[in-house]
Parts: C-alpha cells; structure tokens; sequence
C-alpha cells in the first residue's frame, strides 16, 4: 500500500513540478481533518470507551503532544524522501523505522520482545544489509573502467615530463629540499 501510495505522490510531485514541503502543506489539513472526524470513531470501535471520558492528567498530555510532534517529524521525513529515492529504498527506511520502533518500545516502555519479534527485526535487518549491497555492487557495474588506459597514459605522461627536465640545463631546474 504504501509503496503505491509512494508511487502516486512521487509522480504527482513531478507532474506539478512541486517540493516535498509544499506536498505536505497541501496533504496535510486533509489528513488531519480525516483524522479528526474517523479518530474518534475508531477509538471507540476498538475501546470500547469515548475520548471524552478519559481523564487527562498533565503526563498524559504532555506524551500526546510529544507523539504529535515525532508524527510531525516522521512526516516530513517521508515527505522528504519522496522524489529522492525509489520505491523500494522507500519500504527499507519503512521496515528501519519499525525495527527503531519495536526497540524503542522494548527499551523505553519494556514490552514484550517476543522471538518472532527478534527474528523478524533481524530478517528485516539482513534484507536492509543485503539490498544496500546489491545497490552498491549495481552503482560499481555500472561505473566505467579506464584503469588500464588510465595509468598507461599516467605513464605517458611522466615519460614526457622526465624527457622534458632532462633536455634542460641544470640552471633551470629547482630541486626540491627535505627538511630533517
């Protein structure tokens, strides 16, 4: 899903010839004039209880701002890699983001890491290793190799620059000094 979605909105970006934070600033009210009419609706459906009747001490404000804010940041940064990478680096940085997050949540709020968990961060980890090989073994195909020509024609030019110096009298030439 979201690497069609990625798709459409790195087309989109190019069609209307348009940068990342000027998609966000017309993607966002959207979003969250939905999210603001479905929310309430779906917390109930999985609660079972209303917003209105939780009580809202200042610790809990305080962390549904914080997870408003790192939402914001999580944002821009995807908004930021559209139109920069392809779909698929896309999906990696997505599964890094849910490795981050399981940890995270390990550490900070000490929840289960269940072994399916820690096999699926490790599998998740390995495909990450395995396509940042495979891209940079593509890149190095793909670069021209002029190695041999290179150092024969670096070879050719020292021939004629140690020609040239020896056809000189000494009185033109500077000798270089070490000092010890």
């Amino acid at each position: 899903m979201s690497s069609s979605f990625f798709q459409t909105i790195g087309s989109f970006q190019k069609k209307y010839n348009i940068g990342s934070f000027e998609l966000l600033s017309k993607t966002a009210p959207v979003q969250a004039i939905s999210l603001v009419v479905v929310g309430p609706f779906a917390d109930y459906y999985l609660n079972h209880r209303s917003l209105r009747e939780y009580h809202y001490s200042s610790g809990a404000i305080f962390f549904i701002l914080l997870s408003c804010s790192l939402a914001v940041f999580c944002n821009m940064s995807q908004y930021l890699c559209i139109g920069r990478f392809s779909a698929t680096s896309f999906q990696v940085l997505g599964h890094m983001k849910t490795v981050c997050v399981l940890i995270l949540g390990w550490i900070l709020f000490d929840s289960a890491l269940t072994l399916k968990n820690i096999l699926g961060m490790l599998l998740a980890v390995l495909g990450m290793v395995v396509y940042s090989w495979a891209v940079e073994s593509e890149k190095q195909a793909k670069l021209p190799t002029y190695k041999n020509a290179d150092s024969k024609s670096e070879g050719e030019d020292v021939m004629l620059l140690k020609e040239k110096v020896n056809g000189l009298p000494e009185s033109n030439i500077e000798f270089g000094q070490t000092k010890s």
